[in-house]
């Protein structure tokens, strides 16, 4: 650790380099100036149009007066409009979405939702490990084990998601929050949708019911968590599991996908450090197992999701880590994978000639502030733009409605309105 302090310290990095300022206007002209002079790609077009859908459904899904809904929406709809909440609420939108649709899921009626299934996951679990682990792992129970398993099922995995943003946000680069807050929400979003789609019972239903069929109208279980309630004195999990908004939604297992996620990018950020996130997955796994609340096939399934997603948004949206760096404000660049350069067929000279082949540089000078292009005396916007001068330049970028507040001087279709969008590369501010 000393030695990275040391570095950090011999960077000849600037310390307050304008890539990871953060956006601090209140003006909702700046948003729609953006917007305006937005193009959105068919990448673009497919994850707003997909969270979208999910939101129609969870609107008219929900239980409440449409009034209520209505302002809830707009409420939302107004804090995407300013641009330093918009920051925060266009990157956090797949969490958003997913935390809708769970707790819409437990009021989609009993009689259009699909059978639960209780025999399927001990007879996969059976079929290829030999017997049920869950039921092994719990066989044996102390006070010891159960305080073991507890802080990291119960404690730190609520907490873990919060923790693991605020680490990434200040020893990551910039924008990395921004990937974070993407792949956590779509995975724990496919999650809740797949559980909902394939309903299925967890160890603790096996215990309490045996093999008999399963409804809706049963509550939930603590399952091991019952004996905490009973050691401390508190009745915070009975209470909160019997009262599940997913009862039956054992596969896959979102704890293990959230731990799996939080692992995946502290190793990306910090790789010196990657056994200690290993030994946490497989510490929750073996919580997850004891407490009888998922089968082991649940956990590697999380766990498959998880990286799926992850490898996705490190070639579509991670910046690359430079790990001579100490944290966010060491950097005065960001550099992306190229997954069109980097690819091994691709043998085409001119690309090799004027893009590296690994990656492609995303970052130079600022230029002017949005600010100095706004004539704010007369409310009037300057929309000049110098998309002919990078035309053909193989590093400039059309910017993506994913980094809609991430302030990228490039061509006509910029959405921060530079002044001076020359063909040398582009440096966008990192809207973590």
């Amino acid at each position: 650790m000393a030695g990275f302090i040391h570095r950090w310290f011999l960077s000849e990095r600037p310390l307050n380099s304008k890539v990871s300022e953060l956006e601090t206007s209140w003006n909702p002209r700046v948003s729609l100036i953006r917007l305006k002079n937005y193009k959105p790609t068919i990448k673009d077009i497919c994850h707003y149009g997909f969270l979208s859908s999910v939101l129609l459904f969870v609107f008219i899904s929900f239980p409440a007066p449409w009034l209520l809904k209505l302002f809830v929406y707009c409420l939302f709809g107004l804090l995407f409009m300013i641009p330093i909440t918009s920051q925060l609420f266009f990157n956090a939108l797949p969490i958003f979405t997913w935390l809708a649709l769970y707790f819409t899921s437990s009021f989609f009626p009993a009689s259009k939702r699909p059978p639960i299934t209780v025999k399927v996951l001990p007879a996969i679990e059976t079929i290829l490990y030999g017997d049920n682990l869950s039921d092994i792992l719990a066989t044996t129970t102390n006070s010891f084990y159960d305080i073991l398993a507890w802080i990291p099922y119960g404690l730190f995995h609520f907490g873990a998601p919060f923790v693991v943003a605020a680490i990434l946000f200040v020893f990551g680069p910039p924008t990395i929050l921004q990937g974070y807050a993407f792949a956590f929400g779509y995975m724990n979003l496919f999650g809740v949708i797949m559980q909902n789609v394939f309903p299925a019972a967890p160890p603790w239903y096996k215990i309490l019911y045996g093999l008999n069929s399963a409804n809706y109208g049963m509550h939930g279980s603590p399952g091991g968590l019952a004996r905490i309630d009973k050691l401390l004195h508190i009745n915070i999990y009975t209470q909160g599991f019997s009262n599940s908004s997913v009862i039956f939604g054992a596969f896959p297992s979102l704890h293990s996908g959230c731990a799996t996620m939080e692992a995946l990018f502290f190793s990306y950020c910090f790789p010196f450090l990657r056994p200690v996130f290993i030994g946490y997955v497989c510490w929750l796994w073996w919580s997850t197992m004891y407490l009888t609340h998922h089968y082991f096939v649940d956990l590697m399934a999380g766990s498959v999701l998880s990286y799926v997603i992850f490898l996705y948004t490190k070639y579509t949206h991670l910046p690359i880590v430079d790990t001579d760096l100490f944290c966010r404000w060491s950097y005065d660049s960001i550099e992306k994978f190229n997954m069109v350069k980097s690819n091994p067929l691709n043998n085409d000279p001119s690309d090799v000639e004027n893009v590296p082949l690994n990656m492609m540089a995303t970052s130079s000078a600022m230029g002017s502030e949005l600010d100095g292009e706004l004539d704010t005396d007369n409310g009037e916007s300057n929309d000049e733009t110098d998309g002919d001068e990078d035309a053909g330049n193989p590093r400039s970028m059309s910017p993506t409605l994913f980094d809609l507040s991430n302030s990228s001087a490039t061509s006509n279709t910029s959405l921060d309105l530079q002044g001076d969008a020359t063909p040398r590369s582009i440096k966008p501010r990192a809207f973590d």
